[in-house]
């Protein structure tokens, strides 16, 4: 019978308790804390007793290797045999943070913690409290994530005292986690650095940094029979609540349309987009939880376990979950869901791929799509077609007219004046994009749905303002700096540095790019180093 200790609850913001937490560690117990990725379950990593703890505590298969975290630089070099030169930079990069290095360790790290493997995963949080308990237990933590082998993991410490209370000494509250999902790892040991658990560090930040990176194949479709696990999370069923997940892969129109239609039971448990979510619950009054936006990657991964453990609290019997599009930064979210669903999805696409090319006017965006037309794909731009809306279509012309009267002159937009309004007013570009956006998307639809294209690329400067983002199942921006783009659209459109000026303005920056798309692709370079970064995304993602 399993013995049950008394858990103390310990606040992460009274120095004393963060001083009890390390005492309790030095003294070989195991103490949850929280990190900006998950809660961890906390021992020594040195001792292969308090080591030992931590599987028990948490029914974890031996042969599943455990993460150590260290407070400082200097500790890196205690455990490792050989620091190469990319890890420095990877670690100057994005140290402290959610990234995991396998590299060769020292004798020092027992196999207990290693799995016996010759290589161990380090980490630096960027959490305070994670490293103030580091720093007072005056030893390295090995800490998986605190819940039972299998379960979703804890991003509050209510979470984790549900699973280990009785079971561990103590659980550190510092909040909620601001990640949600558990860190990246990379295996530095084998030249090519190699995503072997994907998480907030993608692999395109990687490459960012050492030129090159890539992702290893089971994080798609998991280990083949009898492969040894290099990294925490690649071997055993993960993630899971006790209802079995159904989930459905596609654009977020599609995934939900799908997920729409099976979901009629009472004892259904729906997780979806912020977008669909009246339209669910129209449908089904309970049981019903948003992801967040279907562009928001970051709340994905925020919501995602949580919201998983909330099933466990009601009577569901199944969870029919929409998947969030699975490149770039959404991956540590995507390859969580797919595992807590055992690898089954329903795959809602069709056969077809549409690739969403957003980013500021004269940044580049012409240059993906004219590659990928190249490739067969069916290139529909939304300027293009709002220009052929203006020579042809009558109705919107006269509501153009009434919103803004005088831009109409002989029966043809004087588009000058009317660029003159909307780039200084946002009101009234809200106003014109209510009037144009539904007809660009009806014809962008029927095109779409006259072709037997497999690749389909949607160039739209606004993307997600129009909701065109919710047909992709990709996005990507097309990013460069300010003055290259003012250059380019004067030369191009023969228009005034003030006029250019006021276009660029009036769009979004750098950082809603960052929060709304998949992957980002900068044109900072030569215009043959951008070509090859371009060809890159086709060969990755298309």
């Amino acid at each position: 019978m399993e013995q049950s200790i008394c858990t103390r609850l310990l606040r992460g913001s009274k120095k004393a308790d963060i001083a009890a937490a390390g005492a309790l560690l030095r003294q070989g117990e195991v103490v949850a804390i929280p990190t900006e990725t998950v809660y961890g379950l906390a021992a020594n990593a040195l001792d292969e007793e308090a080591v030992r703890r931590i599987f028990e505590a948490k029914g974890r298969p031996q042969d599943n290797p455990l993460i150590v975290h260290i407070a400082r630089m200097e500790q890196l070099s205690d455990l490792v045999e050989e620091i190469p030169e990319t890890a420095l930079r990877l670690a100057e990069a994005f140290w402290p943070g959610p990234m995991t290095m396998v590299l060769k360790k020292k004798p020092i790290i027992p196999d207990r913690t290693s799995a016996g493997l010759s290589t161990v995963g380090i980490r630096m949080p960027s959490h305070p409290i994670a490293r103030a308990v580091i720093e007072a237990a005056g030893v390295p933590l090995a800490a998986p994530s605190a819940n039972r082998s299998g379960k979703p993991s804890p991003t509050n410490a209510r979470d984790v005292l549900d699973d280990m209370e009785g079971k561990v000494a103590a659980v550190v509250d510092g909040g909620a986690c601001t990640v949600g999902v558990e860190s990246t790892v990379v295996d530095m040991t084998r030249g090519v650095p190699q995503i072997l658990r994907p998480g907030a560090i993608t692999e395109e930040m990687i490459a960012a940094v050492l030129g090159e990176a890539a992702t290893d194949p089971a994080v798609s479709k998991g280990l083949a029979d009898g492969e040894k696990p290099r990294a925490p999370g690649m071997k055993y069923r993960h993630y899971a609540p006790k209802a079995p997940v159904q989930l459905f892969e596609g654009s977020p129109d599609e995934s939900f349309s799908a997920l729409y239609a099976q979901a009629g039971q009472s004892w259904d448990g729906v997780l979806c987009f912020e977008e669909y979510l009246p339209a669910m619950r129209e449908k089904r009054s309970r049981l019903v939880y948003s992801l967040g936006y279907s562009w928001d990657h970051a709340a994905h991964a925020r919501r995602l376990f949580t919201l998983l453990r909330r099933f466990d609290h009601t009577h569901a019997r199944r969870i029919l979950a929409q998947c969030p599009r699975s490149a770039g930064a959404n991956a540590g979210a995507v390859n969580r869901l797919r595992k807590a669903a055992g690898f089954s999805a329903l795959d809602c696409s069709g056969g077809r791929t549409v690739v969403g090319i957003t980013g500021r006017t004269g940044s580049g965006k012409s240059v993906l799509s004219s590659l990928l037309a190249q490739h067969g794909a069916l290139v529909l731009d939304a300027d293009a077609i709002y220009h052929e809306l203006l020579a042809s279509d009558g109705e919107m012309l006269v509501q153009l007219n009434a919103r803004f009267p005088g831009v109409l002159r002989d029966g043809r937009l004087d588009r000058p004046a009317l660029s003159a309004i909307v780039f200084s007013d946002p009101e009234a570009r809200a106003d014109l994009n209510r009037i144009t956006h539904a007809r660009v998307i009806a014809v962008i639809r029927q095109r779409i749905a006259a072709s037997d294209a497999r690749l389909v690329a949607l160039d739209v400067p606004l993307l997600f303002e129009s909701g065109l983002d919710r047909m992709c199942h990709i996005t990507v921006a097309v990013l460069t700096e300010k003055q290259v783009s003012l250059a380019r659209i004067r030369k191009r459109d023969g228009i005034t540095e003030e006029q250019a000026l006021a276009r660029l303005n009036a769009q979004p920056d750098d950082d809603f790019y960052a929060a709304h798309c998949d992957v980002l692709l900068y044109n900072r370079g030569t215009q043959a180093q951008f070509e090859a970064q371009v060809q890159g995304f086709y060969e990755k993602y298309c």
